[in-house]
């Protein structure tokens, strides 16, 4: 590796935990829809709780399903985490009640983490959900946005809906949409739009490629499942490589610095986001 090209140190590691597959929502656009058990959730939370917080140095722990406010034990391990220092966040489609979402809010308010608010057109009204995430920023330490998925049916009308969160003082970002855990064929007009919202989660790309690049995934980020098994990155998880051993039998360990990324199409945004994979290919023309 060149030295170049090697991403910093990250000061906070990021970890993604998909605590269940559970969700109140059926999108025809949902990674999760083939899944056979749509009732499953994290057990043992104690010792879930205990490898977060064991993990070395700073570390955010972002919560996410399935829909993670579904979770039964969900309040006890937002404010488990927030008391050993950890730093909480979640990616939600706000269907919860609002006392729970304003519990989130309170448990975290130390040390604030992200909430991702998932806007799903095909089951929330555009102005029930903006006054609803309105609210949930006012309330919220931490920053707040909202992601809502590029369909071809949504994706006239995205430019517009991001301008009127703007208006309302909110960020709403683009996600491309996946059909087989991959991007849709976009064509060149709709890769263009999309670029033009910004990219996957304002990125400024569709379908990201850093095969070969240095990456602090499985070290300084890396997915949970809810039965605890570790993976490198969704891509590791998706192909059912890289794994990093598991939570619940105590065998998951992480690696110690950064390694090249070995795949053709990265859909971590975090990573991207953070600084913890540096250069990079488009592919589709994106």
């Amino acid at each position: 590796m060149k030295a170049e090209l090697v991403p910093p140190y990250p000061l906070e590691g990021v970890v993604s935990w998909n605590m269940n597959t559970t969700c109140n929502y059926r999108c025809s656009y949902c990674t999760q829809r083939f899944v056979d058990d749509r009732k499953q959730w994290a057990r043992d939370l104690p010792t879930f709780i205990r490898f977060f917080c064991d993990l070395p140095g700073d570390w955010e722990v972002k919560l996410s399903g399935g829909e993670p406010t579904l979770h039964p034990g969900f309040e006890e391990l937002v404010g488990a985490l927030a008391a050993a220092g950890r730093r909480v966040s979640m990616v939600s489609n706000l269907s919860a009640k609002p006392a729970l979402l304003a519990a989130f809010s309170a448990l975290t308010a130390a040390r604030p983490g992200l909430i991702s608010a998932s806007l799903h057109l095909e089951y929330t009204d555009v102005q029930t959900f903006l006054s609803k995430l309105s609210a949930v920023a006012a309330a919220h330490a931490g920053p707040v946005h909202a992601t809502c998925v590029a369909t071809r049916a949504a994706l006239p009308g995205l430019p517009a809906l991001v301008a009127r969160f703007a208006e309302a003082g909110l960020q709403l970002k683009v996600q491309p949409e996946k059909q087989d855990r991959d991007v849709i064929a976009y064509t060149a007009e709709e890769l263009g739009a999309l670029r033009a919202l910004g990219g996957h989660n304002g990125t400024g790309r569709v379908r990201a490629n850093f095969r070969g690049q240095p990456c602090w995934a499985g070290a300084r980020y890396f997915i949970v499942d809810h039965r605890g098994e570790a993976f490198r990155c969704y891509p590791a998880r998706r192909g059912k490589t890289e794994r990093l051993g598991n939570v619940l039998d105590g065998t998951a360990r992480l690696g110690l610095g950064p390694r090249p990324c070995a795949y053709d199409y990265c859909s971590c945004t975090v990573p991207q986001e953070r600084g913890m994979v540096m250069g990079g290919r488009c592919s589709q023309g994106a």
